[in-house]
């Protein structure tokens, strides 16, 4: 069985467990899900980010989200295992509230996990400083990293 460690940011869509699911093709996959949500520390990221990519819309509405509740992010992981587990794969996951980075290194170590997929909406400006999650997780953990952008949906 492949283990993968998959770090996410909000709720997989049907498409995003239909990309990880795949991945391997048929061989059986063992998901553990580290989640954090993207919290007020990020709000001029995903500003910049939002500007880049033309949504303009989503700059000037920022405020009114409150994503960073924390039922928020156990309903969006608990949807999440749902259904990476009705697609057919084994899953884990726990939400993540600091230091994500440490957090994965102990979860590739204590699962002895062979990969670790990204997957987050494109986050322009900390890729191109390389401080994104997969650009630094490949400093810290001893498995091959594959960074995937999640579904608008």
């Amino acid at each position: 069985m492949f283990k993968t460690v998959l770090m996410i940011e909000k709720a997989l869509s049907d498409a995003d467990v239909e990309l990880v699911t795949t991945l391997h093709s048929d061989e059986k996959v063992s998901f553990v899900v580290l989640m954090q949500p993207r919290g007020k520390q990020d709000e001029l990221l995903r500003a910049l980010d939002d500007v880049a990519l033309g949504h303009l819309d989503k700059v000037v509405h920022e405020h009114d989200e409150s994503e960073s509740g924390p039922s928020v992010g156990d309903e969006s992981l608990a949807h999440s295992l749902r259904h990476l587990r009705a697609a057919g794969a084994e899953a884990v996951g726990e939400l993540v509230e600091d230091k994500p980075l440490d957090r994965l290194r102990s979860v590739v170590e204590e699962h002895r996990a062979d990969e670790v997929v990204v997957l987050t909406s494109p986050h322009f400006v900390e890729e191109f400083f390389h401080r994104d999650w997969a650009s630094q997780a490949r400093h810290k953990v001893g498995v091959p990293v594959l960074r995937l952008f999640a579904s608008d949906s």
